[in-house]
């Protein structure tokens, strides 16, 4: 009994000696950065430089693996069921790791047990915006169209669940309207029956409808964030008329749950140094995103709050995707 007490003991004092050493060695090998969507997009694009200057600086190879499907979830799938041991990671967007939970009935893995959060990537607006045959330039004439038609008013989105569409379910639970939902496969369609006037509005990625907004041919009413954007200063938020209205896409790292702490810390803190390089932010902002670069800590509340909000909006809506 003495002797299994000494290993037990024994063993209690080399297990963080072993994490120390893996992650004193790590990495010595390829990482993979898997994308749970097909390449393109800001998502594809930040997880892309981040494993450049990753690779750079640790002097191994890091590959970005796309694997798309189910809204995110088959890549996230993948890696939740990966070994944790820092070598396989995902980009975990708004949609994987904060809105399917509370989507589909059945999810192949949870978003916060099933991962460590390593640090936050990138934040891409998204604009509320309209086709210039809407006899409304601004959220308040919006809104006071929609309370006198109700159901008359339709808008596009992305596709069902997406953040697109539930920012604008959202939107309708605050302002108390009735507006139509008519879903698209993918932002490309739907911009085009926006631009000919078949759909009203939409909210979309910023960097997508700017080109269209700068052009005249699309009317910028507001955007999801919480703050202004640099490239559109005098375009309020709806968060200024609906405090703390928040629906913006995020994306960031996350790693397999049991991966050993001095590994994530390692790989937080690397992510955190890429996000602060003068580069990567100017590329970033060139697509539409805003750097973030996050603490572990500060990740991991912020996909809780996610989380929390996002069951909300889908249960006021009823959407589901199965």
């Amino acid at each position: 009994m003495k002797l299994l007490r000494h290993l037990a003991s024994t063993l209690l004092v080399c297990l963080p000696l072993v994490a120390a050493a893996q992650a004193g060695d790590f990495p010595n090998k390829a990482i993979r950065i898997v994308v749970p969507f097909p390449p393109g997009g800001a998502t594809d694009a930040a997880a892309r430089l981040v494993a450049v200057k990753m690779g750079e600086h640790w002097g191994q190879p890091v590959v970005v693996d796309n694997r798309a499907g189910a809204g995110g979830n088959v890549g996230s799938d993948l890696v939740a069921k990966a070994p944790a041991d820092g070598y396989t990671l995902v980009m975990g967007v708004t949609g994987s790791h904060a809105i399917n939970t509370s989507l589909y009935s059945k999810m192949p893995y949870d978003p916060v047990a099933d991962f460590v959060a390593i640090s936050q990537v990138a934040v891409v607006p998204n604009v509320l915006v309209v086709h210039p045959s809407v006899p409304a330039k601004n959220l308040a004439e919006l809104v006071a169209l929609a309370k006198k038609e109700p159901g008359k008013l339709n808008y596009a989105s992305l596709g069902n669940g997406t953040a697109a569409h539930l920012g604008m379910e959202m939107l309708k639970s605050e302002a108390g309207v009735d507006i139509a939902h008519v879903p698209y496969k993918g932002s490309a369609p739907a911009v085009s029956d926006l631009l000919a006037g078949q759909v009203q509005m939409m909210v979309d990625g910023l960097p997508s409808a700017l080109p269209h907004v700068k052009a005249g041919k699309l009317w910028a009413i507001a955007l999801t964030s919480l703050h202004r954007a640099p490239s559109l200063p005098d375009l309020p938020t709806i968060a200024e008329t609906y405090p703390g209205f928040y629906a913006d896409a995020w994306s960031g790292l996350f790693a397999p749950r049991g991966t050993p702490q001095p590994v994530v810390d390692k790989l937080s803190a690397e992510v955190q140094r890429i996000l602060k390089l003068p580069d990567v932010r100017e590329k970033l902002t060139a697509l539409g995103a805003e750097p973030v670069g996050s603490t572990q800590a500060e990740f991991a509340a912020h996909v809780k709050r996610e989380i929390d909000k996002w069951a909300k909006v889908v249960k006021t809506s009823g959407a589901k995707v199965d």
